[in-house]
């Protein structure tokens, strides 16, 4: 009896992104996988490339994985829309973010 290959898919409940990858940047070292309290993500069955996130919806927004990455830029936030603070200045019309 011939064995199946079994593959890890991610549980996309939302379009939930906690995180977003760089793929040109992360080195695959997986060290946000290691650290990470929830366990969101697992190690990408491609050597050298950004880890799978698996569980999204169960992301704490700790930042327990960007602050550990040792590439700068490889991991950003995605903050979810109601926790993003920004401010209009009405004179000049510029942005701010918190």
């Amino acid at each position: 009896m011939a064995k199946e290959k079994v593959y890890a898919f991610p549980n996309v409940i939302t379009p939930s992104r906690p995180v977003i990858f760089n793929a040109e940047v992360c080195s695959g070292c997986n060290k946000c996988v290691e650290v990470c309290p929830i366990d969101v993500y697992i190690p990408n069955k491609e050597k050298g490339k950004p880890p799978v996130i698996l569980h999204p919806d169960e992301c704490w927004y700790c930042g327990t994985c960007v602050n550990e990455c040792p590439v700068p830029g490889a991991v950003k936030f995605n903050w979810p829309l109601q926790q993003r603070g920004f401010w209009k200045h009405i004179e000049t019309g510029e942005i701010f973010r918190v």
